[in-house]
């Protein structure tokens, strides 16, 4: 993936676009990062960035940049279809390290706390390893 698809992709976008990602990203994020645990190296990251996306508290711009990325990593086809396992959620992980650079700081510890909570209370969230 190049830097001006990336940057594409985590365009925040409107208070209605914002909206509708959230939505898809509540409904779908449980389910996609079971299937990912063991390919996704930073998964407490993603946890508790899924956490600061949707804390009313996060900055508005912030939030819609984290939407974005999750919203693509929920997504059933993206880039490289996530069935090519291996591969498939590289461009996933390219796109949430950008984000995660792009939103450096915004994730507080309180999101981490949570992040590991679900973590710890659901075994198979655990990283394989």
């Amino acid at each position: 993936m190049d830097d001006v698809k990336i940057g594409e992709i985590l365009l925040p976008g409107d208070e209605a676009e914002q909206e509708r990602q959230s939505e898809r990203v509540r409904k779908r994020f449980w389910p996609v990062l079971k299937r990912a645990m063991r390919y996704v190296p930073f998964s407490r990251d993603l946890v508790a960035s899924y956490y600061c996306a949707l804390d009313p508290r996060t900055p508005t711009k912030v939030r819609g940049i984290l939407l974005a990325a999750l919203a693509y990593f929920v997504l059933p086809l993206d880039g490289i279809p996530d069935f090519f396992v291996l591969v498939g959620f590289s461009d996933d992980i390219a796109v949430l390290t950008a984000a995660f650079a792009a939103i450096r700081g915004h994730i507080r510890e309180d999101h981490y706390a949570a992040a590991d909570k679900a973590l710890a209370d659901e075994p198979d969230m655990q990283p394989a390893g």
